[in-house]
């Protein structure tokens, strides 16, 4: 990929990393939260026949900025390079900016100020995003505490202190014990199957921990997915699985206790709120309106899904036997035995696709997508991971894997930038995620503030002989992150809390989950994925078919994995009554796993979308597949109008990219479609639905 000539470079708005170290931070920390403050005071204190929308709720929608831009790059680095001095000074910070940001709804002077907004004669005219603002600064502060008792908003203070500490607490034993734990393999034959394209990054990642005689495994998914599904020692997936399935379990890690704590003080948050639950509190502004409706979406999908999970569980039973002759399916057998049993009826194997998938070649093509789709140019720039030298045009990044490109439409117009950190490296969160350092919104001269972006993942990383390749998976990952960043950086409200991302949480993922189904169309794939191992050969339609006919195998296994994480989640934010967790949870789902020999523990224990926010995905887990139904009913009106642009991209860009949260989610998705979802979308695309439509 070609770098960007260091004259072009726009330095404006972007973050000097090399400064950002421990002191500074604080001292910017301590700064923006006086400035806040007096930001936030100099508005309470407004006669109250003086309030009006603009010195009152847009000054209000500006008054945290001098904060809110710090505060995001200390949790980035603590996401990216979590430990020591910045991981202290996170801990040392959270409950004093947790305690600002809560004190705002809570301050009777300000709500006092809203309600004349909200009441004035002024508030009836508006119209469109500014009413729209208006109306969800009160939402906010009624959910805030607003109206609560002197005591009652003293409580809920407290509490919000200790959900913002004990999420955190809760996300640095999970990085402790992914980063803690590892396995040295000496013998080479141990590993039979294990893909010859992950046995140099185990050898590499060996040497670096002083251990040139061995190969290292560890927990991140680079290693541990292709170990499950390819190793063929089954003591030592069953060691892998036994590891991950035990994490933060016990020992000094063990997150157990911060989980009942987290689950009892959202329970008192809500119960202080007047909510009947977390659930009802958290989603009473999103699609699914209540935790009872988003269970019901969950039961009515288990139902629709039920049989068919049987009857392939029962089939990979079954393979297992002939293949094996062994006794029944373990949980460390299921992706091995799956593996094996798509090869035999697909003839397809992901490791194929590797050499197709260089990580240059999959964003060149992403790149390009994005293009053809929304018009829009991405150009990489040259980066340092260092202070300033003679090289001052070179972006400043955080380490020296990380990337930056800018974003621009196709006539050279900035819309913004964001950072690439794609592999993993301890200290570093696992997962995938995308989020803003800048929001697109207009600054209080009238000028457009470009957003900025990182892209972050743990994908297969090189090694020193050898480039990125992916497989399809990670492919789909990159799509998927990239589509939240169209979301941030297309953005154009002009309200940041309006802007980009900021949606119904049950909408979030639409962009995301959009993205990931071009990674299943040849007529995308064919314009980039070559093998430059083998004379630069396009990846052959032969291989994409075989590929394509994976696509729904073991389909029911993999939703009913899904819905099981939902329903516990919702459960656990509905009813859980501080009874033991493990009974608790194995009846919540016990109709929704299979029936193991070796039953799994539960996933609470280190699962990061619940515990590591203080709301986060807590209560919204659902919200991938209620996505994923507005995503395939989306996609059947791409496929319409042709997978490369069209007036379906225009709309949607129009429509949901660059509308934020302006309107309410269930009506940007029918200015998009002109009605509701399909709820059969999603059962279509997963070859779940029957003739008779059931």
């Amino acid at each position: 990929m070609a770098i960007a000539p260091l004259s072009t470079l726009a330095a404006a708005g972007l973050i000097e990393w090399s400064a950002l170290t421990a002191d500074t931070l604080k001292a910017d920390l301590l700064s923006g939260l006086a400035r806040a403050r007096s930001n936030v005071a100099a508005i309470a204190t407004i006669s109250a026949s003086a309030v009006s929308f603009a010195n009152c709720i847009e000054a209000l929608e500006r008054a945290s900025e001098p904060l809110d831009s710090v505060w995001r790059r200390l949790e980035h680095l603590v996401a990216h390079r979590g430990g020591g001095e910045i991981r202290s000074l996170h801990g040392e910070m959270v409950g004093p900016v947790t305690e600002f940001y809560s004190s705002i709804t809570l301050d009777e002077d300000l709500w006092e100020r809203i309600r004349a907004v909200r009441d004035s004669q002024e508030a009836k005219s508006l119209v469109g995003v500014p009413k729209r603002l208006l109306e969800e600064t009160v939402r906010d502060f009624q959910d805030g505490g607003a109206e609560l008792a002197p005591k009652e908003k003293a409580r809920l203070l407290k509490i919000r202190k200790q959900l913002a500490q004990k999420t955190q607490i809760y996300m640095e034993h999970l990085q402790d014990a992914m980063d803690g734990w590892e396995l040295y393999v000496e013998n080479e034959a141990e590993l039979e199957g294990f893909p010859e394209s992950i046995l140099p990054i185990l050898r590499a990642d060996a040497v670096r921990k002083g251990r040139p005689d061995a190969y290292r495994l560890t927990l991140q998914e680079p290693v541990y997915g292709p170990a499950l599904r390819y190793l063929r020692s089954e003591s030592l997936r069953k060691t892998l699985w036994r590891a991950r399935d035990s994490l933060c379990s016990g020992g000094k890690n063990d997150t157990s206790p911060l989980v009942e704590e987290i689950l009892a003080l959202r329970k008192k948050e809500a119960k202080l709120l007047g909510f009947a639950n977390f659930a009802d509190y958290v989603l009473s502004r999103r699609m699914a309106g209540s935790g009872t409706r988003a269970l019901q979406f969950t039961e009515d999908m288990h139902g629709r899904i039920r049989d068919p999970f049987l009857r392939e569980f029962a089939q990979l039973q079954t393979f297992k036997k002939e293949e094996a002759g062994g006794g029944p399916l373990e949980p460390w057998d299921v992706s091995y035995y799956a593996e094996n049993q798509c090869r035999a009826l697909y003839n397809f194997d992901d490791e194929e696709l590797r050499p197709y998938l260089r990580l240059e070649d999959v964003l060149r093509g992403l790149f390009n997508l994005v293009g053809q789709l929304y018009g829009l140019r991405v150009v990489e720039r040259p980066t340092r991971a260092g202070p300033p030298t003679d090289r001052e045009s070179a972006v400043s990044v955080w380490h020296r894997d990380v990337r930056y490109f800018d974003v621009q439409e196709n006539d050279g117009t900035p819309v913004g930038g964001f950072y690439a950190d794609l592999f993993p490296r301890e200290g570093k969160r696992p997962g995938a995620w995308e989020n803003e350092l800048i929001s697109g919104h207009r600054g209080v001269d009238g000028l457009w503030v470009r957003p900025l972006g990182t892209i972050s993942a743990n994908l297969t990383p090189p090694t020193d002989s050898r480039p990125s390749r992916l497989t399809h998976r990670e492919m789909e990952t990159v799509f998927h992150e990239f589509g939240h960043l169209l979301h941030n950086l297309l953005g154009r409200v002009d309200y940041a809390s309006l802007n980009g991302t900021n949606v119904a949480w049950d909408f979030v993922e639409l962009p995301s989950q959009l993205m990931e189904n071009w990674t299943w169309e040849y007529e995308c794939l064919r314009t980039f994925a070559r093998n430059r191992d083998d004379g630069d050969r396009a990846l052959p339609e032969e291989l994409f078919r075989r590929l394509r006919a994976t696509r729904n195998y073991l389909i029911a296994m993999g939703t009913m994995r899904q819905l099981s994480l939902q329903k516990m989640d919702l459960d656990l934010h509905i009813s859980y009554d501080g009874t033991d967790l493990d009974h608790f949870i194995d009846r919540s789902i016990a109709d929704y796993i299979p029936d193991y020999p070796t039953k799994p523990r539960p996933i609470v224990r280190h699962f990061l979308h619940l515990f590591s926010d203080p709301v986060g995905y807590g209560a919204a887990y659902y919200s991938y597949k209620w996505a994923e139904v507005l995503d395939a009913d989306a996609f059947e009106c791409f496929l319409d109008d042709g997978l490369f642009g069209g007036e379906v991209a225009k709309k949607f860009r129009k429509e949901i990219l660059e509308r934020g949260g302006s309107e309410p989610a269930k009506q940007l998705y029918r200015n998009f479609r002109g009605r509701d979802a399909d709820p059969n979308a999603l059962l279509r695309r997963d070859g779940l639905l029957t003739v008779d439509g059931g």
